[in-house]
């Protein structure tokens, strides 16, 4: 099992504290099956011919960094190899400072940690972590895993700096505004989802690109499944985690999105 990154230097008064959204996603993403899927999409060529760019890794929302700095951080154990370039994009600039902060420390325990060759970890390579609206700072069709842990709770509206629409809106600078930019989710908390999911078919790897989305019962998940699916028929849509299904309104899912490849 792996580390959970260290967030004991967050300021949680400004910044969403890891919860068991979080750790679904870790869990996920670290399962035997996951950890199967990525590394033969993405880990050593085994003798093909076809050339390999280093895969970007992007999490929309990151908070602390801690599912930012779990994929950087063991990036060979998770992809089967080291060269990957993450990028952390939030809306909440501590949240910003806060994951590259979180990177920095986990990225520098395991280089320490590599002196033990018993260890299979490599870390990747962070880029930054850019205050900035959903995809609004990426390149068309440069991202080959995209993870968002959105706001997904119903809400009457969505006190972000940005509406449904997109379009900038007044935002207090209030520590109780900036946490809640992490969690309120506007009408079946889908408001801000929708808008990323508008925006997967623009960015993600037109070959290889994937991603990885949580949502509650709450946002209707197999409504949101089949809606992808109907983009068209190479796009495929698998839940490859959950978590809550004995107790509890929260009951969550991961759905893994892609291309059919």
């Amino acid at each position: 099992m792996l580390p959970t990154p260290s967030t004991s230097h967050v300021d949680f008064d400004r910044v969403y504290e890891p919860a068991e959204d979080s750790f679904l996603l870790l869990d996920t993403l670290s399962s035997t099956k996951e950890v199967s899927f990525l590394t033969e999409r993405f880990g050593p060529l085994k003798g093909r011919n076809a050339e390999r760019s280093s895969p970007l890794i992007v999490e929309i929302g990151t908070g602390s960094g801690v599912v930012l700095t779990f994929l950087t951080a063991y990036a060979q154990t998770l992809f089967g190899i080291s060269d990957i370039l993450s990028l952390g994009i939030d809306i909440n600039q501590y949240a910003c400072k806060a994951s590259i902060q979180t990177v920095e420390k986990a990225c520098q325990s395991v280089n320490d940690d590599l002196q033990d060759a018993s260890r299979p970890w490599g870390t990747g390579f962070l880029l930054t972590s850019v205050n900035g609206d959903l995809t609004s700072a990426i390149r068309p069709e440069s991202v080959d895993v995209l993870v968002f842990n959105p706001p997904y709770v119903p809400t009457s509206g969505i006190p972000t700096a940005f509406a449904a629409n997109g379009e900038k809106q007044a935002c207090s600078d209030a520590d109780s505004d900036m946490l809640s930019l992490s969690y309120a989710g506007g009408m079946e908390g889908m408001e801000v989802t929708n808008r990323l999911l508008e925006q997967l078919p623009s960015v993600l790897n037109a070959s290889r690109g994937i991603a990885y989305i949580l949502l509650c019962k709450q946002n209707k998940p197999d409504e949101v499944a089949q809606r992808i699916r109907q983009w068209g028929a190479p796009w495929m849509v698998d839940v490859v985690g959950r978590s809550g299904r004995q107790g509890g309104w929260e009951k969550l899912r991961v759905l893994r999105i892609r291309r059919g490849s």
